[in-house]
């Protein structure tokens, strides 16, 4: 399946890139986003580091805006996961504080006396420097769920059987405790090694990308 991956990491390629400060008025209300890692190889072009979707009606920009812009780790595993591993990078003890769960207000007045608000907003800002230095992506409108989530597992599954798309040995992922975000080289536990792409699958993403 790496000539599959080849293809759509050229595809994806050629497609309107949003770097940050991100202009979201090409961003559709709908759809997928295809992350690329700067300094990171796959096919000789970045490699593509995480595919992600969203299951709320017209809520791809405020997921978008979750990763990337709003300083709450508890609301984008992938903010989690890169703060866990700048802090595991550094052998930071507040690991074990990070990884809490702080969404439900029971959570909040059950570990308070752990949290060190300001080595955590430090730690969120140093996510947001190192997302928005390091990562840039392209997006596939898709209106229709089912379809959305069908064709984010399945580009995920064939980013990540794909033997030419390993992480270099600086990628940050390496220092994540979560061992599969280090063997697939992508910054994703779910959706791994499934059912990949076909012709018919990268027929309809060249589809969906010519649509306006």
């Amino acid at each position: 399946m790496s000539e599959i991956c080849k293809d759509i990491h050229e595809l994806f390629g050629k497609q309107k890139i949003f770097k940050f400060p991100i202009n979201d008025k090409d961003i559709p209300l709908n759809g997928i986003y295809i992350l690329f890692q700067k300094q990171e190889l796959g096919h000789n072009k970045d490699r593509i580091v995480r595919v992600g979707t969203h299951t709320g009606n017209n809520q791809l920009k405020s997921r978008l805006n979750q990763h990337f812009i709003n300083e709450n780790k508890d609301r984008s595993i992938f903010r989690k996961n890169i703060g866990r591993c700048l802090l595991n990078k550094n052998e930071d003890s507040y690991l074990k504080i990070w990884d809490l769960d702080l969404t439900s207000k029971i959570n909040k007045d059950k570990y308070k006396n752990l949290i060190n608000e300001k080595h955590q907003n430090k730690i969120e800002k140093e996510v947001t420097k190192y997302l928005q230095d390091n990562f840039y992506f392209c997006v596939i409108k898709v209106d229709n769920k089912e379809e959305r989530l069908s064709l984010e597992s399945k580009i995920i599954s064939t980013i990540s059987s794909c033997k030419e798309c390993n992480p270099s040995k600086n990628w940050l992922g390496l220092f994540s405790p979560k061992e599969k975000i280090r063997n697939s080289g992508l910054w994703l536990v779910n959706e791994l090694y499934k059912e990949q792409l076909n012709k018919q699958d990268y027929k309809r993403l060249i589809e969906l990308l010519e649509e306006k």
